[in-house]
Protein backbone atom coordinates (compact mmCIF):
# COMPACT_ATOMS: atom_id res chain seq x y z
CA UNK A 1 0.00 0.00 0.00
CA UNK A 2 1.19 3.56 -0.74
CA UNK A 3 0.08 5.89 2.06
CA UNK A 4 0.12 9.69 2.24
CA UNK A 5 0.46 10.96 5.83
CA UNK A 6 -0.02 14.57 6.94
CA UNK A 7 1.54 15.35 10.31
CA UNK A 8 3.87 12.42 9.74
CA UNK A 9 6.73 14.03 11.67
CA UNK A 10 4.64 14.57 14.82
CA UNK A 11 4.29 12.43 17.96
CA UNK A 12 1.71 10.01 16.53
CA UNK A 13 2.82 10.42 12.93
CA UNK A 14 6.40 9.29 13.53
CA UNK A 15 5.25 6.03 15.12
CA UNK A 16 2.69 5.48 12.38
CA UNK A 17 5.28 6.01 9.63
CA UNK A 18 7.63 3.53 11.31
CA UNK A 19 4.88 0.91 11.55
CA UNK A 20 3.84 1.41 7.93
CA UNK A 21 7.40 1.05 6.69
CA UNK A 22 8.03 -1.99 8.90
CA UNK A 23 5.15 -3.84 7.30
CA UNK A 24 6.32 -2.99 3.79
CA UNK A 25 4.14 -0.02 2.86
CA UNK A 26 5.45 3.00 0.98
CA UNK A 27 4.95 6.35 2.72
CA UNK A 28 4.77 9.94 1.52
CA UNK A 29 4.78 12.55 4.30
CA UNK A 30 3.34 16.05 4.02
CA UNK A 31 4.99 18.36 6.54
CA UNK A 32 5.34 22.10 7.15
CA UNK A 33 9.12 21.74 6.90
CA UNK A 34 11.98 19.33 6.34
CA UNK A 35 13.71 19.87 9.69
CA UNK A 36 12.77 16.60 11.33
CA UNK A 37 13.21 14.60 8.16
CA UNK A 38 12.18 11.12 7.23
CA UNK A 39 12.83 8.14 9.43
CA UNK A 40 13.86 5.88 6.57
CA UNK A 41 14.93 6.18 2.95
CA UNK A 42 11.59 4.80 1.79
CA UNK A 43 9.83 7.93 3.08
CA UNK A 44 9.43 10.91 0.80
CA UNK A 45 8.74 14.26 2.48
CA UNK A 46 6.94 17.11 0.71
CA UNK A 47 6.52 20.58 2.20
CA UNK A 48 2.91 21.72 2.64
CA UNK A 49 1.29 24.55 4.61
CA UNK A 50 -2.20 23.16 5.34
CA UNK A 51 -3.85 26.55 5.81
CA UNK A 52 -2.51 28.01 2.57
CA UNK A 53 -4.08 25.70 0.01
CA UNK A 54 -4.25 22.20 -1.40
CA UNK A 55 -1.13 20.01 -1.55
CA UNK A 56 0.89 19.85 -4.73
CA UNK A 57 -0.67 17.38 -7.22
CA UNK A 58 2.39 15.12 -7.23
CA UNK A 59 1.71 14.28 -3.57
CA UNK A 60 -1.15 12.01 -4.70
CA UNK A 61 0.66 9.99 -7.35
CA UNK A 62 -0.50 6.34 -7.06
CA UNK A 63 -1.65 6.92 -3.45
CA UNK A 64 -3.91 4.18 -2.06
CA UNK A 65 -4.75 5.78 1.30
CA UNK A 66 -4.45 9.09 3.16
CA UNK A 67 -3.96 9.58 6.91
CA UNK A 68 -4.58 13.15 8.09
CA UNK A 69 -2.95 13.85 11.47
CA UNK A 70 -2.12 17.55 11.14
CA UNK A 71 -3.34 19.96 13.83
CA UNK A 72 -2.12 22.71 16.16
CA UNK A 73 -1.55 21.42 19.70
CA UNK A 74 -4.46 22.18 22.03
CA UNK A 75 -2.14 22.17 25.06
CA UNK A 76 0.66 24.55 25.97
CA UNK A 77 -0.90 27.50 27.76
CA UNK A 78 -4.01 29.66 27.75
CA UNK A 79 -6.40 29.66 24.85
CA UNK A 80 -6.12 33.20 23.58
CA UNK A 81 -8.34 34.16 20.66
CA UNK A 82 -5.32 33.78 18.37
CA UNK A 83 -4.53 30.30 19.77
CA UNK A 84 -8.13 29.17 19.30
CA UNK A 85 -8.09 30.42 15.72
CA UNK A 86 -4.91 28.44 15.03
CA UNK A 87 -6.43 25.32 16.62
CA UNK A 88 -9.51 25.60 14.41
CA UNK A 89 -7.84 26.64 11.16
CA UNK A 90 -5.12 23.99 11.30
CA UNK A 91 -7.80 21.31 11.48
CA UNK A 92 -10.73 22.69 9.51
CA UNK A 93 -8.93 24.57 6.73
CA UNK A 94 -6.15 22.00 6.58
CA UNK A 95 -8.61 19.14 6.07
CA UNK A 96 -10.64 21.17 3.57
CA UNK A 97 -7.53 21.78 1.47
CA UNK A 98 -6.46 18.15 1.75
CA UNK A 99 -9.83 16.95 0.44
CA UNK A 100 -9.57 19.45 -2.41
CA UNK A 101 -6.25 17.80 -3.25
CA UNK A 102 -7.91 14.36 -3.19
CA UNK A 103 -10.60 15.66 -5.55
CA UNK A 104 -7.93 16.44 -8.13
CA UNK A 105 -6.13 13.11 -7.81
CA UNK A 106 -6.38 10.44 -10.50
CA UNK A 107 -6.79 7.77 -9.43
CA UNK A 108 -8.17 8.80 -6.06
CA UNK A 109 -7.19 7.05 -2.82
CA UNK A 110 -9.56 4.41 -1.53
CA UNK A 111 -9.68 5.64 2.07
CA UNK A 112 -9.12 8.75 4.14
CA UNK A 113 -8.40 8.26 7.85
CA UNK A 114 -8.68 11.72 9.35
CA UNK A 115 -7.95 12.92 12.86
CA UNK A 116 -10.59 14.03 15.32
CA UNK A 117 -10.84 13.95 19.12
CA UNK A 118 -13.07 12.79 21.95
CA UNK A 119 -13.54 16.51 22.58
CA UNK A 120 -16.32 15.98 20.02
CA UNK A 121 -18.56 14.77 22.85
CA UNK A 122 -17.99 17.74 25.16
CA UNK A 123 -17.77 17.52 28.96
CA UNK A 124 -19.77 14.66 30.51
CA UNK A 125 -20.35 12.98 33.81
CA UNK A 126 -20.46 9.23 34.45
CA UNK A 127 -22.43 8.08 31.40
CA UNK A 128 -20.66 5.90 28.85
CA UNK A 129 -20.22 7.37 25.38
CA UNK A 130 -19.69 5.59 22.08
CA UNK A 131 -19.61 6.63 18.43
CA UNK A 132 -23.40 7.09 18.37
CA UNK A 133 -23.37 9.66 21.20
CA UNK A 134 -24.18 13.27 20.25
CA UNK A 135 -21.69 16.11 20.05
CA UNK A 136 -21.26 18.65 22.83
CA UNK A 137 -21.58 22.44 22.65
CA UNK A 138 -18.21 23.80 23.80
CA UNK A 139 -15.26 25.08 21.73
CA UNK A 140 -13.58 21.70 21.18
CA UNK A 141 -16.88 20.07 20.26
CA UNK A 142 -17.47 22.71 17.60
CA UNK A 143 -13.98 22.36 16.19
CA UNK A 144 -14.30 18.57 16.08
CA UNK A 145 -17.67 18.74 14.30
CA UNK A 146 -16.29 21.07 11.64
CA UNK A 147 -13.10 19.01 11.33
CA UNK A 148 -15.05 15.81 10.73
CA UNK A 149 -17.46 17.53 8.34
CA UNK A 150 -14.56 18.61 6.12
CA UNK A 151 -13.20 15.04 6.05
CA UNK A 152 -16.65 13.67 5.22
CA UNK A 153 -16.65 15.69 1.99
CA UNK A 154 -14.27 13.07 0.60
CA UNK A 155 -17.12 10.55 0.72
CA UNK A 156 -18.74 12.37 -2.22
CA UNK A 157 -15.55 11.59 -4.18
CA UNK A 158 -15.98 7.84 -3.69
CA UNK A 159 -13.51 7.66 -0.77
CA UNK A 160 -14.22 5.69 2.40
CA UNK A 161 -13.85 8.07 5.37
CA UNK A 162 -12.90 7.20 8.95
CA UNK A 163 -12.61 9.93 11.59
CA UNK A 164 -10.42 8.88 14.52
CA UNK A 165 -11.73 10.40 17.76
CA UNK A 166 -8.57 10.21 19.83
CA UNK A 167 -8.36 10.29 23.61
CA UNK A 168 -5.35 11.07 25.83
CA UNK A 169 -2.41 9.38 24.08
CA UNK A 170 0.20 7.81 26.36
CA UNK A 171 3.62 7.28 24.82
CA UNK A 172 7.29 7.83 25.55
CA UNK A 173 8.93 11.13 24.69
CA UNK A 174 5.93 13.29 24.01
CA UNK A 175 2.18 13.60 23.95
CA UNK A 176 0.01 14.26 26.99
CA UNK A 177 2.13 12.22 29.41
CA UNK A 178 5.31 14.29 29.21
CA UNK A 179 4.02 17.37 31.12
CA UNK A 180 2.14 15.13 33.56
CA UNK A 181 5.42 13.65 34.79
CA UNK A 182 6.89 16.93 36.08
CA UNK A 183 4.97 17.27 39.37
CA UNK A 184 5.54 13.60 40.18
CA UNK A 185 9.26 13.97 39.59
CA UNK A 186 9.12 16.85 42.10
CA UNK A 187 7.12 14.67 44.58
CA UNK A 188 4.03 16.92 44.30
CA UNK A 189 1.89 14.82 41.95
CA UNK A 190 -1.76 14.04 42.54
CA UNK A 191 -5.31 14.36 41.20
CA UNK A 192 -6.56 17.48 39.46
CA UNK A 193 -9.61 19.23 40.86
CA UNK A 194 -12.11 16.78 42.35
CA UNK A 195 -10.35 13.81 40.75
CA UNK A 196 -13.77 12.35 39.87
CA UNK A 197 -13.66 13.32 36.19
CA UNK A 198 -13.16 10.51 33.69
CA UNK A 199 -9.99 10.19 31.60
CA UNK A 200 -10.32 8.29 28.34
CA UNK A 201 -6.79 7.33 27.41
CA UNK A 202 -5.06 5.21 24.77
CA UNK A 203 -1.54 3.80 24.49
CA UNK A 204 0.40 5.10 21.48
CA UNK A 205 0.74 1.54 20.15
CA UNK A 206 -3.06 1.21 20.10
CA UNK A 207 -3.58 4.67 18.62
CA UNK A 208 -1.38 3.61 15.70
CA UNK A 209 -2.91 0.14 15.69
CA UNK A 210 -6.39 1.63 15.32
CA UNK A 211 -5.26 3.82 12.42
CA UNK A 212 -3.88 0.73 10.67
CA UNK A 213 -7.11 -1.12 11.51
CA UNK A 214 -9.07 1.69 9.84
CA UNK A 215 -6.83 1.60 6.78
CA UNK A 216 -7.03 -2.17 6.36
CA UNK A 217 -10.64 -2.99 7.20
CA UNK A 218 -13.23 -1.88 4.63
CA UNK A 219 -15.97 -2.43 7.24
CA UNK A 220 -14.54 0.36 9.42
CA UNK A 221 -16.34 3.52 8.37
CA UNK A 222 -17.28 6.85 9.94
CA UNK A 223 -16.29 7.84 13.49
CA UNK A 224 -13.95 5.51 15.40
CA UNK A 225 -13.11 6.11 19.06
CA UNK A 226 -9.40 5.67 19.74
CA UNK A 227 -9.56 5.02 23.47
CA UNK A 228 -8.84 2.11 25.76
CA UNK A 229 -11.86 -0.02 26.72
CA UNK A 230 -11.00 0.84 30.35
CA UNK A 231 -11.23 4.60 31.03
CA UNK A 232 -10.44 5.66 34.59
CA UNK A 233 -11.21 8.53 36.92
CA UNK A 234 -8.54 11.19 37.30
CA UNK A 235 -7.75 10.19 40.88
CA UNK A 236 -7.18 6.57 39.79
CA UNK A 237 -4.97 7.76 36.95
CA UNK A 238 -2.94 9.78 39.46
CA UNK A 239 -2.48 6.73 41.72
CA UNK A 240 -1.48 4.51 38.79
CA UNK A 241 1.03 7.07 37.52
CA UNK A 242 2.50 7.49 41.01
CA UNK A 243 2.93 3.70 41.34
CA UNK A 244 4.58 3.44 37.92
CA UNK A 245 7.04 6.19 38.85
CA UNK A 246 7.57 5.09 42.46
CA UNK A 247 6.36 8.52 43.62
CA UNK A 248 3.55 9.68 45.89
CA UNK A 249 0.30 10.90 44.33
CA UNK A 250 -1.18 12.74 47.29
CA UNK A 251 -0.93 16.44 46.39
CA UNK A 252 -4.08 17.62 44.58
CA UNK A 253 -4.06 20.49 42.09
CA UNK A 254 -7.02 22.71 43.14
CA UNK A 255 -9.54 23.60 40.47
CA UNK A 256 -9.37 27.34 41.21
CA UNK A 257 -5.59 27.32 40.74
CA UNK A 258 -5.91 25.52 37.40
CA UNK A 259 -8.49 28.06 36.23
CA UNK A 260 -6.31 30.98 37.30
CA UNK A 261 -3.34 29.51 35.48
CA UNK A 262 -4.97 28.19 32.31
CA UNK A 263 -8.40 29.80 31.99
CA UNK A 264 -10.84 28.09 29.61
CA UNK A 265 -8.34 25.36 28.78
CA UNK A 266 -8.39 24.11 32.38
CA UNK A 267 -12.09 23.23 32.22
CA UNK A 268 -11.90 21.81 28.72
CA UNK A 269 -8.88 19.54 29.23
CA UNK A 270 -8.30 18.99 32.95
CA UNK A 271 -11.31 19.58 35.18
CA UNK A 272 -13.98 17.83 33.11
CA UNK A 273 -13.86 14.63 31.11
CA UNK A 274 -15.68 11.92 29.21
CA UNK A 275 -16.11 8.20 29.70
CA UNK A 276 -15.56 7.16 26.07
CA UNK A 277 -15.64 3.52 24.93
CA UNK A 278 -14.19 2.08 21.68
CA UNK A 279 -17.38 0.29 20.68
CA UNK A 280 -16.77 0.27 16.93
CA UNK A 281 -13.16 -0.88 17.32
CA UNK A 282 -14.26 -3.88 19.35
CA UNK A 283 -17.22 -4.61 17.07
CA UNK A 284 -14.90 -4.72 14.04
CA UNK A 285 -12.39 -7.06 15.66
CA UNK A 286 -9.62 -4.82 16.96
CA UNK A 287 -7.68 -6.35 19.88
CA UNK A 288 -5.98 -3.87 22.19
CA UNK A 289 -2.29 -4.31 23.00
CA UNK A 290 -2.52 -2.26 26.21
CA UNK A 291 -6.10 -2.27 27.54
CA UNK A 292 -5.20 -1.69 31.23
CA UNK A 293 -3.72 1.55 32.54
CA UNK A 294 -1.14 0.14 34.97
CA UNK A 295 0.51 -2.05 32.36
CA UNK A 296 0.27 0.69 29.73
CA UNK A 297 2.10 3.18 31.96
CA UNK A 298 4.75 0.65 32.85
CA UNK A 299 5.40 -0.08 29.16
CA UNK A 300 5.79 3.64 28.44
CA UNK A 301 7.97 4.48 31.46
CA UNK A 302 10.27 1.42 31.52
Amino acid sequence: MRVLVTGGTGFIGRRLVSRLLARGDEVVVLSRGMARGAKAEATRILVWNPESGRPTPDAFGAIDAVVNLHGESIAGGRWTSAKKERIRNSRVLGTRHLVQGIAGASPRPRVLVSGSAIGYYGPHGDESLDERSPSGQDFLSGVSREWEAEAERARDLGVRVVTIRTGIVLGAGGGALKPMLIPYQLFVGGPVGSGAQWMSWVHLDDEVGLILHALDRPNVDGPLNATSPNPVRNRDFARALGRALGRPSLVPAPAFAMRLLLGEMADALLLTGQRVLPQKAEDTGYRFHHPLLGEALESVLK
